[in-house]
């Protein structure tokens, strides 16, 4: 039987204000919990399991999403989709790589250190996915905000790229892996 998750920190629609692509929408909206992070669900191997929520429902023309951050010196995150599917926009601080890996249920995407990323439910159903990181691991909001947003939006006119960002290579597709890697030492 799944562990009851309780107390989620929530990101509403109002603290993604900065990072949305649609603001005529966003002008007009309400509040609402955009999504749901439980963390330290578990922790194992000096690591620490988290689940994040993401429920579908649009933000204007603009696909859910989280807010982005990257990842402080070398520490590097993994995701798996539990329920639904994601697209894991991910970039380098060079700016000169942005990679999209689209994931299924059971489904991983590596972050590897250097990247920051946004992960997108592209629908129709909801997001539930996990993540392995270390305890140590603070998010840095900083770059992605000053930017208003990741290197591209994905709307319903497919990927529209950010104009705070110049110049900004086209998107790499990678697959997803097909398990959790063995070595994870890459995450602390």
């Amino acid at each position: 039987m799944e562990k009851q998750l309780k107390n989620p920190d929530i990101r509403s629609i109002k603290d993604l204000e900065e990072v949305l692509y649609d603001k005529k929408w966003f002008k007009d909206s309400d509040d609402f919990g955009a999504y749901y992070m439980y963390r330290g669900v578990k922790e194992k191997n000096d690591l620490r399991y988290d689940i994040t929520e993401i429920p579908f429902k649009m933000f204007g023309c603009e696909y859910p999403k989280t807010k982005g951050h990257y990842h402080p010196g070398d520490y590097g995150e993994v995701y798996m989709v539990l329920e639904g599917r994601a697209i894991y926009l991910l970039q380098n601080k060079e700016l000169d790589d942005v990679v999209a890996i689209e994931t299924n249920p059971g489904e991983v995407a590596i972050i590897p250190p250097g990247y920051g990323h946004v992960t997108i439910n592209p629908g129709p159903e909801d997001l539930k996915m996990a993540n392995w990181v270390s305890p140590d691991f603070s998010s840095l909001y900083g770059p992605i905000l000053e930017k208003k947003g990741a290197a591209y939006f994905y709307t319903e006119e497919g990927w529209i790229k950010n104009d705070n960002y110049e110049p900004l290579p086209e998107i790499r597709y990678e697959n997803p892996e097909k398990e959790i890697p063995e070595d994870l030492s890459f995450l602390k």
